[in-house]
């Protein structure tokens, strides 16, 4: 059974960085897009970012494009999410995700999710 185990977040400055990691296991995710998803008080939850696993291509919601980087710890099943220039509209529940079938990473449809951390961003 796959298991996503987050760590990370908190509470940071407007500027500051944060990273977020996430474990995985039960399987060995060659064909998975694993992602990260967030979602504010009020709103939907939207993507984030997303990493084909086993090539490590990457894409970027609009909103974190050049400041937020996805990357994998292949032997550790690992991945993270680097935030840097944090904005108070970053503030949010961070979750990770794992897309079994992996089609796309622009248009992931998780199969699993993390368990979510709070990430907040203070003026």
């Amino acid at each position: 059974q796959v298991q996503l185990v987050e760590s990370g977040g908190g509470l940071v400055q407007a500027g500051g960085s944060l990273r977020l990691s996430c474990a995985a296991s039960g399987s060995t995710f060659s064909s998975y897009v694993m992602g990260w998803f967030r979602q504010a008080p009020g709103k939907e939850r939207e993507f984030v970012a997303g990493i084909r696993w086993n090539v490590g291509s990457t894409y970027y919601a609009d909103s974190v494009r050049g400041r937020f980087t996805i990357s994998r710890d292949y032997a550790k099943k690992t991945f993270y999410l680097q935030m840097n220039s944090l904005k108070p509209e970053d503030t949010a529940v961070y979750y990770c995700a794992a897309d079994r079938a992996g089609f796309s990473i622009a248009t992931m449809s998780p199969d699993y999710w993390g368990q979510g951390t709070q990430v907040t961003v203070s003026l």
